[in-house]
């Protein structure tokens, strides 16, 4: 089998002599070629330290006899945005992530390709670009920080700040939370969605057996970082083991199972979608919503739970995670390890995964003074935290293409709930609303024209903070948006209202008072009260075609540049809200 770098160089004379003008050899000309694709840059410290883990995979590829060219493109980081119109750019950044990948691949061909990435659009954008380029690929997650001291992560500062808007504490431990949420590099420390995306790429089968989400200081990171490498080089020469050929219907099953364990974030939702369009796969809100049912949640880590990220893989990772929900996985699927996930998990049962994790929690007992089990982190099957997963999508005359929740971070007397409608037309307006105490027990507040095509479909991360941390909103009112949330969101919010505002969906026509009605356990949002009373469903109805008759489309936010392009093209947030050309 001839390799695809080597047909290239005959077709292009140009491109011996400028690679070695780059720095490669002439010998490294006919070496298997693998390009490392990578998010580095001092954009956040989810990127930070890649490259300490690029030159890891180039030693791999080096011993396996194969050469490997570094490529970047950079991640923005939703942090350092948050409650800024920077934050419009988050999920577009995933689309062009993807877009300079397939760039970067095809322009140059390589035999296979190494993708590094640790947050939450590099690492959707890497695997939709993998998928796109599909040549054979091995994902390297880039771990995750260490928690500060208290066991502080960062998802706690959204408390912090609306505890110091409130006047709840003062300057000084406001900063305090500051300087010492962020001790290290890698992904936040708790299951946000870059934690979520991590075990997504090695729950379906294109990471190494229990590499997703280790500590990023540590050392057995760039072990796997340097396998990773030489994988890469064995997998150029076997010709069905691209990603299209290992990644199927059941490898995203097995990733949603594991995603409803661990209650991962809300924005799987939009990035599992895509990263399966990029396959020829369609996954909707109500594949996630079938497999969540009855579907064991085991993981106690922040946000829902009590510990920081890092101990999930003391706790033993994905690997353990799967073998407590074993009987209900697809064992058969293949991974990129070139052996079936059934068989990867007997492999790590007899080299000694676990005994090596469990010395690392040993280490972190010491640390900060505790007395961890593995049990306490990841728990058994039979002793399950909840039993119905953790994502619920509900549907409607509010919400006819659906709605996400994550019922494992709502309060229970928000699971049943009829409230008065207090629609804002930006996240700043309810913001400043909720602040200043102008919102009531018993509200559904809604955030609008937020969605892919209003805005970029931004974070509502400190509304919903705002809502969550406070004792007596964050138990008797809802916020529902066409936007999405942080994985650190918490309370009761419901996000990715489909048909979005722009589009002139049924969010678009709500008015102050209706009646709105949710319902989790029977995945029901819906207008069944206009001006305080209720109505029939045939009555709302009426009264929502007047509405519409009267709508008036919005002039578009954004006239140029990479939002617009966005606005124009993107898909429905329940469908992933990838660009539809």
């Amino acid at each position: 089998m001839e390799l695809r770098s080597q047909e290239m160089r005959k077709n292009a004379p140009e491109l011996d002599p400028l690679r070695i003008g780059t720095g490669w050899k002439p010998e490294d000309l006919s070496k298997t070629q693998v390009m490392i694709e990578s998010t580095y840059g001092d954009s956040h410290p989810g990127s930070g330290h890649l490259n300490i883990l690029v030159e890891e995979v180039r030693k791999g590829i080096e011993e396996a006899g194969g050469h490997g060219a570094r490529y970047y493109c950079t991640d923005i980081c939703d942090g350092e945005s948050q409650g800024t119109d920077g934050i419009n750019y988050s999920l577009v950044s995933r689309e062009m992530i993807a877009n300079m990948i397939e760039i970067h691949a095809n322009a140059t061909p390589f035999d296979a390709g190494v993708y590094l990435a640790s947050c939450d659009k590099g690492l959707p954008g890497n695997l939709m670009g993998l998928a796109r380029v599909n040549i054979p690929a091995v994902v390297v997650p880039g771990g995750t920080m260490n928690a500060g001291p208290e066991m502080l992560t960062l998802e706690q500062l959204g408390k912090y700040s609306a505890q110091y808007q409130r006047g709840e504490i003062d300057e000084e431990k406001l900063n305090w939370a500051k300087c010492n949420a962020c001790p290290s590099c890698g992904a936040c420390s708790f299951i946000g969605t870059a934690s979520t995306m991590q075990i997504m790429a090695e729950a379906l089968g294109l990471a190494l057996p229990g590499s997703a989400l280790m500590p990023a200081t540590s050392p057995d990171l760039l072990t796997f970082a340097r396998e990773a490498g030489a994988l890469a080089v064995k997998l150029a020469s076997m010709p069905d083991m691209r990603p299209g050929d290992i990644v199927i219907m059941e490898s995203f099953e097995n990733a949603i199972l594991v995603h409803a364990a661990i209650s991962g974030s809300t924005n799987c939702l939009l990035h599992i979608p895509a990263i399966a369009h990029e396959f020829g796969i369609e996954i909707t809100g109500d594949t996630f919503d079938r497999l969540h049912r009855n579907a064991r949640y085991l993981l106690d880590i922040r946000p829902a739970g009590r510990w920081p990220a890092e101990c999930f893989y003391y706790a033993g990772g994905v690997p353990a995670i799967m073998e407590e929900i074993r009987g209900h996985l697809h064992l058969d699927v293949m991974t990129v390890t070139g052996k079936t996930l059934g068989e990867n998990l007997d492999e790590l049962k007899r080299n000694g995964f676990y005994e090596r994790c469990e010395k690392w929690l040993e280490e972190f007992n010491k640390r900060y003074q505790v007395s961890l089990t593995r049990e306490d982190i990841i728990r058994p099957y039979d002793e399950a935290i909840g039993t119905d997963g953790s994502i619920a999508i509900l549907r409607g005359n509010l919400a006819p293409e659906g709605a996400v929740i994550k019922h494992t971070a709502c309060p229970k007397e928000m699971f049943r709930a009829v409230l008065r409608a207090r629609p804002f037309d930006s996240e700043e307006e309810c913001l400043d609303a909720v602040l200043k105490h102008k919102v009531q027990k018993g509200d559904a507040v809604f955030i609008r024209y937020e969605g892919p095509k209003g805005s970029g479909m931004p974070e509502m991360f400190y509304t919903s903070e705002a809502i969550s941390s406070d004792k007596e909103l964050g138990k008797s009112i809802a916020l529902i948006t066409d936007g999405r949330f942080s994985g650190a969101s918490t309370g009761p919010v419901i996000g990715h209202c489909s048909p979005e505002a722009v589009d002139c969906g049924p969010i678009a026509l709500v008015e102050e008072g209706d009646l709105i009605e949710i319902d989790v356990e029977a995945r029901k949002l819906n207008i069944i009260g206009i001006d305080g009373e209720r109505r029939t469903m045939e009555e709302v109805a009426a009264v929502l075609e007047e509405r519409r008759r009267n709508w008036k489309p919005r002039e578009p936010k954004y006239k140029s540049g990479a939002l617009r392009l966005f606005s124009q093209h993107a898909a429905s947030p329940m469908k992933g809200a990838y660009l539809e050309y």
